[in-house]
């Protein structure tokens, strides 16, 4: 897993790539929940993660909560069609403000 940071305006992008599973939860945990800390708003670009597992979505649904105990926004954007399913599975769906794209998701931050 790999992660890229930009910032879009006064939005903070997290792009991620590769797998969210056991292997890379700690770092992603690490890094995304610093960024919460700090980041009035934050969009977690997933256009290039293939999979996510109950470690990765844990971790999601823990920076969730740091953004909201926080006053903070959160948003994700581009989940591919096999990720947008365990989303939808799992009722993340319901959970998260997702966008079809990170420039999306910026422009909804703003």
């Amino acid at each position: 897993m790999d992660i890229n940071e930009y910032s879009n305006k006064n939005v903070h992008v997290m792009a991620v790539s590769g797998r969210l599973d056991s292997n890379t939860s700690k770092q992603f945990e690490d890094a995304i929940s610093e960024r919460m800390k700090e980041q009035a708003a934050l969009v977690v670009d997933l256009e290039h993660v293939d999979y996510v597992s109950s470690a990765g979505l844990r971790v999601l649904l823990k920076a969730a909560k740091i953004a909201k105990s926080n006053g903070h926004n959160l948003a994700l954007a581009g989940l591919k069609p096999q990720v947008q399913e365990v989303f939808d599975i799992s009722g993340f769906t319901s959970i998260f403000n997702i966008h079809s794209s990170s420039k999306a998701a910026c422009d909804a931050l703003q």
